[in-house]
């Protein structure tokens, strides 16, 4: 598990969460061949490497790892469905992850999460800066957890659903598909409804 220093990445998007996904490959001893990006000019520098083209080019380099470097939940998505690619996983040294872990391809994992034993996550999620997720959690595909979250024991993460900064899961809850978990806000029993959700508890806002 981890970055394949055995091959080229490219990043599709070049904004500031393509910076980051570039930092831990870099940081981790792999090659940033460059990025694609719709609205960026080619030759552009970013971290690493200068925008090569559109993400439409991607079938240029059929050598090269991918990661998709886009925080929102459905444009990560919304990529990943229309280009089939050879996605890669970009997993930061300073992470720590527990016994029989599993990241999904496309996964992101940054600097100082800990990721504790037999927990699975899907594929194309973000584990954002010194993010904990305790043992035996289920993250759907195309998650985010933010910058200081922290899910306890035993907690299921549906798919799309983005878990703010400093926002906390209480062990044993699940948590449906495409919910917003507001910034601080903790989570002390089981979410069933989409929607976004926040205080202390948590309560469904819109």
């Amino acid at each position: 598990m981890g970055c394949d220093k055995s091959r080229e990445y490219i990043i599709i998007g070049a904004g500031g969460h393509a910076s980051v996904i570039a930092d831990i490959l870099l940081s981790s001893g792999c090659v940033v061949k460059g990025f694609l990006d719709d609205n960026v000019a080619v030759g552009t520098f970013v971290l690493g490497g200068s925008v090569l083209g559109t993400v439409d080019s991607c079938s240029s380099y059929p050598e090269c790892l991918f990661v998709i470097g886009v925080g929102d939940n459905c444009t990560r998505q919304s990529i990943a469905r229309a280009y089939p690619l050879d996605y890669g996983v970009a997993i930061h040294p300073s992470a720590v992850l527990g016994r029989d872990v599993k990241i999904g391809c496309g996964s992101a994992i940054m600097a100082g999460c800990v990721i504790n034993p037999r927990t699975t996550l899907g594929e194309h999620c973000i584990v954002n800066t010194s993010a904990s997720v305790d043992h035996d959690c289920r993250i759907g595909d195309y998650v985010h957890i933010s910058p200081g979250a922290a899910l306890g024991g035993v907690v299921t993460v549906g798919s799309r659903t983005h878990v703010a900064i400093g926002a906390c899961i209480r062990n044993v809850i699940n948590v449906c598909d495409d919910v917003v978990v507001g910034a601080g806000a903790v989570v002390v029993k089981d979410i069933t409804e989409p929607g976004t959700y926040a205080g202390v508890p948590a309560r469904r806002i819109r």
